[in-house]
């Protein structure tokens, strides 16, 4: 699973930039040195590209990109799997009845 960097500050796409501040300093408060430096390198790097208004453009546009091509490689999939087709005897008998009764 992929974590983006508002995955990293606990933060919706769109915040502001108050609130990706206060978040940034709420996580280095908690970690403050309790932490493996990966992970509070990766926060920093967060932090730095969504504090930019930029680079954080840069970043959502990038974002945007990869769910509209993860969508049309999930609709692809859905849209040439094989289905089986259905014969009479697979309908319901109760939906078969009702069916039966209106067309008569």
């Amino acid at each position: 699973m992929d974590y983006t960097h508002y995955d990293f500050l606990d933060l919706p796409p769109g915040a502001s930039a108050a609130r990706i501040e206060a978040a940034y300093q709420t996580i280095k408060q908690r970690l403050n040195g309790h932490s493996d430096e990966q992970m509070i390198r990766m926060i920093h790097e967060a932090y730095t590209v969504l504090s930019d208004a930029e680079r954080r453009q840069l970043y959502d546009e990038e974002l945007q990109r990869i769910a509209t091509e993860a969508d049309a490689e999930l609709k692809n999939v859905l849209d040439n799997q094989a289905r089986p087709a259905r014969r009479v005897q697979d309908v319901p008998m109760p939906l078969l009845t009702a069916v039966s009764a209106w067309a008569a």
